[in-house]
């Protein structure tokens, strides 16, 4: 197996999980080893070979949120929840922006364990809260003034002559 074919790993219909380069049964707690060595890997259901990789990943979040502090407030999972629909593609791709900025943070600082990073930003937690804070205040009013620009939502386009603007006369 070549470093970027992925670990085919097997899901069966008792639940488990079986890795094909190991010949071993996996754990969710193996599946979230694998993303953290960054070893890439396939989950697919072993009777109709449908991918399940989102799935199996969707459990192992589950299974991290429940395990001490959770990432996740339940406001902000209700407003992903809302954002199903219309926008998904617009907080799918804010997301992984976001978390791949995170990610190269991370590499740039040379911080390649867990426990590393860890340290790392519990050092930097004002600082990384602040720039955090700035960052989303920023996404935002970007966000915000597009919307204006094309007049979404109602919005007025500044392009528009006098957008924005009352003439002598107008009444509110």
């Amino acid at each position: 197996m070549t470093d970027n074919t992925p670990r085919l790993i097997k899901k069966y219909p008792n639940r488990r999980l079986y890795d094909t380069h190991t010949s071993s049964h996996l754990t969710l707690a193996d599946i979230r080893q694998l993303v953290v060595d960054r070893v890439p890997f396939q989950v697919v259901d072993a009777k109709t070979g449908e991918d399940l990789t989102r799935s199996i990943l969707l459990q192992v979040i589950l299974e991290a949120e429940s395990d001490g502090v959770p990432i996740f407030s339940t406001e902000m999972l209700m407003g992903v929840i809302q954002f199903y629909g219309p926008y998904q593609d617009v907080l799918g791709s804010y997301l992984d922006k976001s978390i791949q900025a995170v990610l190269d943070i991370q590499k740039q600082t040379g911080a390649q364990s867990s426990v590393a990073w860890s340290e790392f930003m519990h050092q930097q937690t004002p600082v990384m809260q602040d720039l955090m804070r700035q960052y989303v205040d920023q996404s935002k009013a970007l966000y915000l003034n597009t919307q204006n620009l094309f007049g979404i939502f109602g919005g007025t386009s500044p392009s528009q002559p006098g957008a924005g603007r009352k003439k002598n006369g107008d009444e509110e």
